[in-house]
């Protein structure tokens, strides 16, 4: 059998093993079922990767790996064909000829590994494919959506144990994969894939390098300003510099305010989220990742398979649904291991929010509520917050204190939470007033909007909507615009009010639409010009950096796929003048060295001291 460590020397280019990985790769090896629980960045891919290609060595067959998204499978496949290795993947954005290409290769045994969907993987079409091909391992990435407790449920994830039924699967190994499963999650997915007396790998879940923090505020100016402190503080203001930041929202609307307000305050800023065309999405997405916006406004949208090394700072703008969305998000910050800061904005609006979210028919299923109070009882707490998030996916209370979050270095200057009024659903009259406002108006409108002017405001948008000139304006003052909300909520779920639109939703009184106001279009913020920072000097950390992103362009890679930013460190310290010496870089196997290698070398002569 092929060495496993000598495939992660030479593929990888790594002396050995991580914490957990070892395990994971030895038990799938002898032909044993695993559960791999181990934290964003610490490895995960390889502990099938890696047994993926021993066994293609050996001639056993193919690993078969299911994915939930498409950039994610092309980001897989791309960095494994780039280190030599046979991978590719089949879905709905190939054309038949290359889908045929694939499929042949796969039948003849010449594949590694093959990435399909849950949803592919689990067609009758498939499965007859699957009983002509040799596979040595399934893989199952991101697992926790097999399990209707997990924060990405997928139904299809329920049929994968039906792969076992095709008769040349019934006793290949099945691995699954996943940083975000709690051990009731872990139970479900185990119970759902039908896996067989399964090893157990469960990784330490601290992020050392990761100091975590929770801000409560009151208003969207407060969170507005509390960003703004943060991103300076990480060194993001222009657009040039190191490190980059996410900053997530739970609506698309918020996504796009807030990368307004950002921009108008000096940052290269750009939002993301599911609303926008596919062109648009994938050009915010290169842009980011060459750099040329260091700050993403972001849905949960940007999610699963983002994998930047370099992320400084993730901020979350508004609280999110569970702990597990929490913990996987913040962690896509300092994926190199440098130190980097993950900031939850808190305040009481944001359950509300998150309820109104994941409403279903006016109701909020029981498990989301669970979620809510989980996230809420993080947000409160005032013990180390690294404690709490590995006890939530551990189920263990022994785990140290961090000694980074903001718990540990100052509890007794931990902000106490704010004591705010309860958010209350006001009576008959006050909701009388909604209807008739909404009658007065006669079309749908914002929640927000509407309880803006409601108690009086002037905003830009309530004026834009001529509500300044309806009877009810500031008549409801007295009140806060969480318990108006509230109210609206409240008559939606008894029918009196409808909602209308999924990008941007609305209320309005039940029955036919009324036609469409065409509202002139507001006048646009002129953009600020942002301060430049001076270009690095011509270092060989620029120019391989430049080489690097250079490359990634002509072979339609991410930079990282290159090499990534600790290969350029240690290539600056250790100036290889061979290729022997390049091949003691970490992180460069022998098919980079053979690719990259003689341009690497060229770079350091070119800047090596006189």
């Amino acid at each position: 059998m092929a060495d496993p460590r000598a495939v992660l020397r030479e593929v990888f280019g790594y002396a050995d093993f991580r914490v957990g990985q070892a395990e994971a790769v030895e038990a799938v090896l002898a032909g044993r079922d695993a559960v791999v629980l181990l934290p964003t960045s610490a490895g995960k891919s390889l502990c099938y990767q890696v047994p993926a290609i021993a066994n293609a060595r050996d001639g056993s067959g193919t690993t078969l790996v299911i994915s939930p998204l498409i950039a994610l499978m092309r980001d897989q496949v791309d960095a494994l064909v780039g280190r030599g290795i046979a991978a590719a993947a089949i879905h709905s954005h190939q054309e038949d000829d290359e889908q045929r290409e694939v499929i042949g290769r796969f039948v003849r045994g010449e594949l590694a590994l093959l990435y399909v969907s849950p949803e592919r993987a689990t067609l009758d079409s498939f499965k007859r494919l699957l009983a002509r091909a040799p596979v040595a391992l399934i893989a199952i990435d991101e697992a926790h959506c097999v399990s209707q407790w997990g924060h990405d449920f997928r139904p299809e994830y329920m049929r994968l144990a039906e792969l076992r039924e095709v008769r040349r699967l019934a006793d290949v190994p099945m691995i699954a994969v996943t940083a975000t499963a709690t051990p009731r999650v872990t139970a479900e997915l185990v119970r759902s894939l039908g896996l067989r007396d399964p090893a157990l790998v469960r990784g330490d879940f601290r992020r050392a390098n990761l100091a975590f923090s929770v801000r409560h505020v009151r208003t969207d100016d407060e969170r507005l300003a509390a960003t703004i402190d943060a991103l300076d503080r990480a060194g993001m203001r222009g657009r040039t510099g190191n490190g980059r930041a996410i900053i997530y929202c739970s609506t698309r609307k918020k996504t796009e305010a807030v990368a307004g307000e950002l921009r108008a305050s000096g940052f290269a800023a750009g939002h993301y989220h599911a609303g926008r065309t596919a062109l648009a999405r994938d050009r915010m997405h290169d842009a980011f990742s060459l750099g040329r916006t260091r700050v993403l406004v972001a849905t949960s949208a940007f999610g699963m398979g983002v994998d930047f090394p370099d992320v400084r700072l993730t901020i979350h703008f508004q609280t999110p649904g569970s702990v597990e969305a929490y913990y996987q998000e913040a962690g896509r910050a300092g994926r190199d291991g440098l130190p980097s800061a993950c900031l939850m904005l808190f305040g009481p609006g944001d359950l509300v929010t998150q309820r109104r979210l994941g409403e279903r028919d006016g109701s909020l299923d029981a498990r989301l509520e669970d979620a809510l109070r989980e996230i809420e009882r993080y947000a409160q707490a005032r013990q180390c917050r690294q404690q709490i998030l590995c006890g939530h996916f551990t189920g263990a209370d022994d785990h140290a204190a961090c000694g980074t979050c903001d718990a540990c270095i100052d509890p007794d200057g931990l902000a106490a939470p704010p004591e705010s009024e309860p958010i209350e659903v006001l009576g008959t009259a006050e909701q009388q007033v909604i209807l008739d406002a909404l009658g007065h108006l006669g079309r749908a409108i914002g929640k927000g909007t509407l309880a803006k002017a409601l108690r009086g405001s002037r905003a830009k948008d309530v004026v834009a909507r001529g509500l300044v000139h309806i009877p009810q304006h500031g008549t409801l003052a007295q009140h806060t615009e969480q318990s108006l909300v509230a109210t609206m909520e409240q008559l939606v779920r008894d029918r009196r009010l409808v909602r209308r639109g999924k990008k941007y939703p609305t209320i309005a009184l039940p029955g036919p639409r009324a036609p469409k106001q065409v509202a002139g279009a507001p006048a646009t913020r002129p953009r600020k010009s942002s301060p430049r920072t001076p270009r690095i000097a011509n270092t060989i950390r620029f120019a391989l950096d430049t080489y690097r992103k250079q490359k990634a362009r002509q072979l339609k890679w991410k930079a990282y796929m290159v090499f990534q930013r600790s290969v350029i460190t240690a290539i600056d310290a250790r100036r290889p003048r061979s290729k022997d010496e390049l091949a003691q870089i970490p992180g460069l196997g022998p098919a980079k060295i053979a690719r990259f290698g003689d341009d690497i070398l060229a770079v350091v002569r070119r800047h090596a001291d006189p």
